[in-house]
């Protein structure tokens, strides 16, 4: 006789990252396409709002499209995010600090019925990691558990410092001894049977009645756990509420880094430059041309990386921007680009892209001094970024 068990364990948490990864590569494959459609669908929406008055009874079916686009354009992101094919944009920052940000918000989305109770860790709680991505995973946890809780109840909300040494790991074949900040999120609920348990982080995957909810929630907070090189437990029992536990890596830092945004004022997105512009969809293509001409930019268009090669050969004037896409058919985007610069030697150039980080990378896109712009965009988002690269 020998004992399985460890065997067992293991077999069942590859079957299951098996799975999870297969769901991942589908959400990647789909998410091109899909933001190159939504990318049409909202630019058109802002070119019709543009020629609309705000009083026009047809204002209010363009901003219902337009809603419903950007909700859409959320959940390929969320997709993303669990499939983690999106690279986040890391930074030192606070733990509690987010969470004391976070908390007037919290209250006010659990309503009157649900008792919020915070309880954070005195001194150092730097992580390295997306703040929009922690918001989000304390947003999607909050929700749930006030999801738990109908009839109301209460919620507690703590962090703590931990050490998870060697030998926890061993019985945690997936985690990595270091040390952690712990985030605890504990409801009185209704709690989860076992078979939930199994299906918790998949996505789609809802006990909510139909039409509430997507399904996306749970996935998406392990998607951004994983993404932060951290881990996620769950206990719950039918009717004693769920305690779900993250562990996020600590960092050594004095104090966590602020975040800037550089804003561009309406004035200054305007130009009259001259931008040759690659892109194999039509409708992208013809898009990305009437909103630079709209704003006064001097556009050439092509439909690939060679014909873009050919209009720079045979155009004698000033190209100032090299407006691409990642990736078109029968291109190879980088040797294209190397071309063009020979042939016009300080010529900027932007990216665009539907693609996943991954697949960006793969082609050899995705580095710290290039400029991407991601679709779907807007209208604005294009004249902003291309204003923005010019300028600098």
């Amino acid at each position: 006789m020998r004992n399985i068990t460890e065997k067992k364990k293991l077999e069942a948490l590859f079957l299951q990252s098996q799975k999870m990864e297969a769901v991942g590569q589908l959400a990647g494959g789909v998410a091109h396409d899909f933001n190159n459609l939504l990318t049409v669908i909202s630019g058109h929406c802002e070119l019709l709002k543009m020629q609309l008055q705000s009083e026009d009874p047809l204002m209010d079916d363009v901003n219902q499209i337009r809603a419903a686009a950007s909700r859409a354009g959320q959940l390929t992101k969320q997709l993303l995010t669990f499939s983690r094919k999106q690279i986040p944009e890391f930074k030192i920052i606070d733990f509690n600090t987010i969470v004391k940000e976070m908390e007037k918000m919290l209250r006010r989305l659990l309503g009157e019925d649900i008792e919020l109770q915070t309880k954070l860790v005195e001194g150092l709680s730097n992580i390295d990691a997306d703040r929009g991505q922690i918001e989000q995973m304390i947003m999607n946890l909050t929700v749930n558990a006030r999801d738990a809780m109908p009839k109301g109840g209460k919620l507690a909300i703590e962090t703590q410092k931990v050490l998870l040494d060697q030998e926890y790991a061993s019985l945690h074949p997936e985690v990595k001894p270091g040390r952690y900040i712990q985030l605890t999120v504990c409801d009185t609920g209704c709690g989860m049977s076992k078979e939930t348990l199994e299906h918790l982080f998949e996505p789609f995957f809802t006990t909510k009645e139909t039409g509430k909810g997507t399904g996306l929630g749970l996935a998406t907070v392990f998607g951004i756990i994983k993404q932060h090189q951290g881990y996620i437990q769950v206990y719950s029992e039918v009717g004693m509420g769920s305690v779900f536990t993250v562990y996020l890596p600590l960092v050594a830092a004095e104090e966590a880094a602020e975040e800037k945004t550089e804003r561009l004022s309406p004035d200054s997105i305007k130009g009259s430059e001259s931008i040759l512009v690659a892109e194999d969809q039509e409708e992208i293509r013809e898009l990305v041309i009437r909103v630079l001409k709209k704003y006064g930019y001097q556009v050439f268009a092509a439909a690939d990386g060679y014909e873009a090669l050919k209009r720079v050969r045979e155009t004698t004037g000033v190209i100032d921007l090299f407006l691409t896409d990642v990736v078109m058919p029968h291109t190879e985007i980088l040797p294209v680009v190397e071309e063009i610069k020979k042939q016009r030697p300080g010529i900027k150039v932007l990216y665009m892209s539907g693609y996943t980080d991954e697949v960006i990378s793969y082609k050899g896109v995705l580095r710290p001094d290039v400029k991407l712009l991601r679709k779907p965009f807007t209208p604005l988002d294009l004249v902003k970024r291309v204003r923005e690269v010019l300028d600098k």
